[in-house]
């Protein structure tokens, strides 16, 4: 964005290139060369990997243990167990366990295979409604000593873990040892990494992996797909301790995972406290690049709190085995494919170094070392920790609390006896079940967030503006994730880039923190008096954009834009075009895995950095700082309904080609419009269905105006989603009785400015007079 770059656009617009070093009143010079885009997200980048960095040494004060003895340890860290489950969307409740289904048709029995010591068995168990656990369970023919849950890898069948599939190791095959030692052992069916069903057949098929599918849309409605297999272990230890109470026992519980299953089994160890013994294979180490890993793995909030040693503190002082091993690597998505499109998310999964492990079971020792159980604790490697999983070290500490001293070698299971198993049949079964769950989720959220609002007073403006704030705070603090506020000087930085007969135009760098900007344009009329005060209009660009997109009028820019930051100059407005740090295709998608961990978002940065403008634009001679509104195209517009609702500073807002039933459009899986097609996997807000559509944020600009600009062949949703939504907001301002200051224009064209009722909308409410 510096002068170089706009050379035609000035050019285009009648504007003069000449003087362009002179920078504003009162500000410094603006010398950075490099183009303000680049230097804004390359900025956020170093800030986020920072805080990332910096995530173990704070997570400490989110915990207040006590070490004394167990039992008020665990009493200690009930809250942060209680928040675990929260973020990984394990907070469904599973239906009473009535018994584990056995699966058979009239071709074949559910019996699998058979040895003399147990039998494979083909089962369910019902784990939410509509939602089952399936795989094999490994049913010892003599009383079993104990109960496990053995988990794969998520490329892993249960056929594949006890050999009666080809594509593992033959040492990993753990659970055929286990049942030869006389455990009861279930091993349920992971959503695995293919993309088979990953889509729509009727609108796109797409290259996610069955896990990212999943991911997408419940991520939005509160849940994950880690949290639907949590949910399916904890069912099955649910099956077991109904087990022990029909059989009058005491039967050991244990939970052992590989890869992906690793993963679960962590994550269940630390879920649920009936889990006598863990075992963690191929996954355990710092998550302070989780952002590398697939997507599927991102978690809300999770580094705020949780790493792994967090999570293994969790499990303290239960028996832990932490296993370095080899599991399978992912370098990424499935290719697409003729018939398959693009965008799902980049993300590797590599075997981690045995040096990188170590450093994170030193840190989960500190735990089992201050509750006196350092014993509890076992670390193995298997080679180098690029061996096989399952070694006997690893299995021997894993067992050892479930009363089994000795296991004996691998056991084969015998031959498979069913005839026309098919396991892709079962992997679509599960995926569906998980999708239809989610698709339900969205299609009751608005009772939720209708309850969820109950308490939001629209007797008056005044209770309305009373009571609202904590809807305000809540949906900053909880959804975006907010950043403390910046405290170092704003530092404006200016330079003239723009001279035309009615205004010039200078290009503004402000400070937000440490390597973060804000940047934009500013377009001062030339006929302003020394002591006039006129409105400001925040010209707010979309995907991809940058601020000279909203003044030329040619080219791309234009089709979009209708240059409307330069006609509003000209029609008197002061105009500021900010840029937004939504440009670089995965550069900045990038920004927004780093900061989910986190507990932030893009727009964590974007309220900010919009802030720091405001108190600009505010100290500007010429400026009403009280007649400062907003209006945004596209992810412009998505910016309208979340920046100008949540920062007062703002006096009315515009959302333009984005406004509609936002929810559906995240999470649907039968409307073309979906994100759940696209390639922006940043989309996608942590719990917001059962928070805030776009009708309550908009609620949250009242009494400040709220206009919507909607073309009725805008690709974005279709006319009838943007009018049932936009009703809600009419039928609020008409209750606080206020109608006036909102409106809908609907005109005949695209996704674009059109600049008729919506420049009529600024005059009016910014006290301003048409020119």
């Amino acid at each position: 964005m510096v002068i170089r770059c706009f050379t035609a656009a000035l050019l285009s617009v009648g504007f003069s290139a000449a003087a362009v070093a002179q920078q504003l009143p009162g500000t410094k010079p603006l010398t950075i060369e490099q183009p303000l885009d680049e230097v804004m997200v390359d900025g956020i980048d170093r800030f986020a990997t920072r805080e990332l960095a910096a995530s173990p040494q704070r997570r400490e004060q989110h915990w207040n243990r006590d070490y004394s003895s167990a039992e008020a340890y665990a009493k200690s860290v009930a809250g942060n167990r209680a928040r675990f489950l929260e973020i990984i969307g394990a907070v469904d409740p599973r239906p009473e366990p009535r018994s584990i289904e056995l699966i058979s048709n009239t071709t074949d029995s559910a019996v699998v295979a058979e040895t003399d010591a147990y039998r494979v068995l083909a089962v369910r168990w019902p784990a939410l409604k509509g939602i089952y656990g399936e795989g094999l369970l490994l049913q010892p023919k003599s009383k079993p000593v104990a109960r496990v849950v053995a988990i794969p890898d998520a490329d892993w069948t249960p056929e594949m873990f006890i050999g009666l599939a080809e594509g593992i190791d033959p040492r990993s095959r753990s659970p055929l040892r286990l049942a030869a030692a006389g455990c009861q052992v279930i091993i349920p069916t992971l959503i695995n990494r293919e993309a088979t069903y990953s889509g729509n057949p009727d609108i796109r098929m797409t290259n996610q992996p069955h896990r990212e599918w999943i991911y997408r849309q419940a991520f939005q409605m509160g849940r994950h797909v880690i949290g639907y297999e949590v949910q399916k272990v904890l069912a099955a230890v649910d099956q077991f301790e109904r087990l022990n109470k029909i059989e009058n026992a005491e039967l050991p519980i244990g939970v052992l995972g590989v890869g992906e299953g690793g993963l679960l089994a962590l994550y269940s160890g630390a879920a649920d406290p009936r889990i006598d013994s863990v075992m963690v294979s191929g996954y355990f180490q710092a998550r302070e690049n989780l952002w590398q890993e697939p997507i599927y793995r991102n978690v809300w909030s999770l580094l705020t709190q949780f790493g792994d040693a967090e999570l293994a503190g969790l499990i303290a002082p239960r028996p832990l085995t932490i296993e370095a091993a080899g599991v399978p690597e992912v370098d990424g998505p499935p290719k697409p494919t003729e018939g398959r499109s693009g965008g799902a998310a980049p993300g590797k999964i590599e075997i981690c170094t045995l040096a990188h492990v170590r450093k994170e079971v030193d840190r989960a020792a500190l735990h089992f070392d201050r509750l006196n159980f350092s014993k509890n604790l076992s670390f193995v490697s298997s080679r180098e920790g690029d061996g096989p999983s399952g070694s006997d070290a690893a299995l021997s500490a894993f067992v050892r609390p479930l009363g089994i001293e000795q296991l004996p070698q691998i056991v084969a299971p015998g031959k498979e006896r069913r005839r026309v198993f098919d396991a892709e049949y079962r992997q679509r079964r599960q995926v569906e079940e998980m999708v239809d769950f989610t698709q339900e989720l969205m299609r009751r959220s608005s009772t939720v967030r209708d309850k969820f609002w109950s308490k939001a007073d629209r007797s008056s403006l005044e209770a309305w503006e009373k009571t609202s704030e904590f809807y305000r705070q809540y949906i900053w603090e909880e959804m975006i994730g907010k950043i403390p506020p910046p405290t170092i000087p704003l530092n404006p930085r200016t330079r003239q880039i723009l001279d035309s007969p009615k205004y010039t135009g200078y290009e503004v760098v402000l400070d937000v923190y440490p390597d973060v900007i804000a940047a934009g344009i500013l377009l001062m009329p030339k006929d302003l008096k020394p002591d006039e005060k006129r409105p400001v209009v925040v010209c707010q660009h979309g995907l991809e954009g940058v601020p000279m997109d909203t003044i030329t009028n040619e080219g791309r820019g234009f089709d979009y834009y209708s240059a409307f930051a330069h006609e509003l100059a000209n029609r008197g407005f002061i105009t500021y075009a900010p840029q937004n740090p939504y440009r670089g295709q995965d550069r900045f998608r990038v920004l927004q895995r780093k900061s989910n961990p986190m507990k932030r978002s893009l727009f964590s940065y974007i309220l900010r950095q919009h802030e720091r403008t405001l108190d600009f634009l505010g100290g500007l001679p010429n400026v009403d700082a009280q007649r400062i509104g907003f209006y945004g195209l596209s992810y412009g517009g998505k910016t309208a309904v979340r920046v100008p609702p949540l920062l007062p500073g703002y006096a009315l807002s515009i959302c333009s080609a984005d406004y509609d039933e936002w929810i559906v459009k995240n999470v649907t899986v039968i409307d073309r419009y979906s994100y759940m097609f696209t390639g922006e996997y940043e989309m996608f807000e942590w719990n917001m269905g059962h928070v805030t559509n776009y009708a309550e944020l908009a609620s949250l600009m009242t009494p400040r105006p709220f206009m919507v600009e909607r073309g009725h062949y805008d690709g974005v949703a279709p006319d009838e989603w943007v009018a049932w939504e936009y009703a809600k907001v009419r039928r609020h301002y008409a209750h606080l009785d206020i109608p006036e200051r909102t409106e809908i224009e609907f005109f005949k064209g695209p996704h674009k400015i059109n600049g008729v009722a919506t420049y009529d909308f600024l005059h009016r409410h910014l006290d301003w007079p048409r020119r």
